[in-house]
């Protein structure tokens, strides 16, 4: 491939010389000193954290937040549009393209931050997509330091080697790859807003108890039909939670969901697939080619950073031994994820360790809820379950388009394919 890229005219340079060309710089993010947990607070401005970073995007699902005064003490971290953010340890190939919504956001503990100047040589969404290469990735693992963990730094980042076509042609490039993107970015900001919308009816339901307060002041519920409205009572009593609606039974959670673990294993054992392995992060650890539990099912990650964190999986999964995975309540797997959704917070504060935060079964299964007449979760999990049909559908799109997307982009950058012929393939995808 290299022979290729000479013949089309490529310019051989590395990353840290194309920093320095344009009035650039890689520079590492806060130290543990600098930034403390103590440091963070429900609002603020996010921290990029190297779990916050996916395969080219921000992940936001918890990220850390500081206030103002501390933006101002670490100013010289902030993100600005075009700046490309690395994980320096753990999986050293993760790299995300700062957009405009996130310009302003800090560069975090456990970070890198390539600022590339004026890109008037290099352009920045073509150099993001260039360090995704596969060769360049595995260029990186060869170069991390560390005997069991890899880590970068700016000296291993700046030798990265490109091999760089003429301005015009990246910007092609580009545009192509992030026709791509872009489709992928709105069918997730869709699904976003499709999951807030049955976290939205939730939380009137059985949070707010809504419906309840509307009968009860002689008001007819709103946005329900009769049948599911005289599910309601019309009045309230007095709980363990306090005011719940008459004749619901608050129990713990443990007599609705069931925290097992899965089971253990590594990836020197996976066969690669692609069947995501559930661990403790915020996303899949890496694909096996076999599944020990079938979806949709929710899963809460037992240990690790991110202890607590409750996901949606809409497909198969192979559940290792750092989540819990329910054993119960299958008929109301969509309403069972919205309740655990809707106390994140209670069970994030149920992580023990310093050094390995856990969170354990024991504390899971104590959660109270108000629990409502099975006929009113049948109703409730039909209403929401055409919104996460929605979702997976979209999801199984945006994974086939990412596909094309590295299939595209090695020979793109390699002068491989012409560029009206990749032109015609995205333009049929995102139609």
């Amino acid at each position: 491939m290299r022979s290729e890229w000479k013949q089309a005219g490529y310019k051989n340079t590395t990353l840290g010389a194309i920093c320095i060309s344009q009035g650039g710089a890689i520079n590492t993010g806060p130290f543990g000193s600098q930034l403390h947990t103590s440091d963070y607070k429900e609002q603020g401005v996010p921290v990029v954290m190297p779990t916050n970073i996916g395969e080219g995007g921000i992940i936001v699902d918890q990220i850390a937040r500081i206030g103002d005064d501390d933006v101002k003490r670490l100013r010289q971290h902030r993100l600005c549009v075009g700046d490309i953010i690395f994980s320096r340890r753990g999986d050293v190939t993760k790299n995300a393209l700062v957009r405009s919504h996130e310009a302003g956001w800090l560069c975090g503990t456990g970070c890198l931050k390539v600022s590339l100047g004026t890109q008037a040589r290099a352009d920045a969404r073509f150099i993001s997509y260039y360090l995704r290469l596969p060769e360049i990735k595995n260029w990186l693992i060869r170069h991390a330091v560390g005997a069991t963990m890899p880590n970068l730094n700016t000296g291993i980042l700046s030798a990265v080697p490109i091999m760089l076509p003429a301005i015009h042609e990246q910007l092609i490039i580009a545009e192509i790859l992030g026709a791509l993107d872009d489709r992928i970015t709105l069918l997730r900001e869709t699904n976003t807003t499709l999951e807030a919308i049955a976290q939205a009816l939730f939380k009137s339901w059985f949070v707010d108890f809504d419906p309840v307060r509307a009968k009860q002041e002689g008001r007819e519920p709103e946005g329900m039909d009769s049948d599911t409205a005289v599910l309601f009572p019309d009045s309230f009593e007095e709980s363990e939670l306090g005011l719940v609606p008459k004749g619901w039974v608050v129990k713990s959670l443990g007599k609705k969901f069931v925290p097992t673990k899965g089971r253990n294993i590594t990836k020197l054992t996976v066969t690669t697939g692609e069947v995501p392995v559930v661990a403790g992060g915020l996303s899949p650890a890496y694909y096996h080619n076999e599944c020990n539990v079938d979806g949709p099912v929710t899963t809460i990650s037992a240990s690790g950073a991110n202890a607590g964190y409750v996901k949606l999986y809409h497909e198969n999964i192979w559940a290792s031994d750092c989540s819990y995975v329910s054993k119960r309540h299958t008929n109301h797997v969509y309403s069972m994820y919205l309740f655990l959704k809707s106390r994140q917070s209670e069970i994030t504060y149920m992580q023990q360790g310093a050094a390995q935060p856990h969170v354990y079964p024991k504390d899971l299964m104590r959660l109270l809820i108000a629990d409502a007449p099975v006929a009113l979760w049948d109703n409730f999990e039909s209403l929401v379950s055409p919104f996460f049909e929605q979702i997976r559908v979209s999801l199984v799109e945006a994974s086939c388009l990412s596909d094309l997307r590295d299939t595209l982009l090695p020979r793109l950058i390699s002068g491989q394919l012409r560029l009206p012929e990749a032109q015609a393939l995205t333009e049929e995808a995102t139609e």
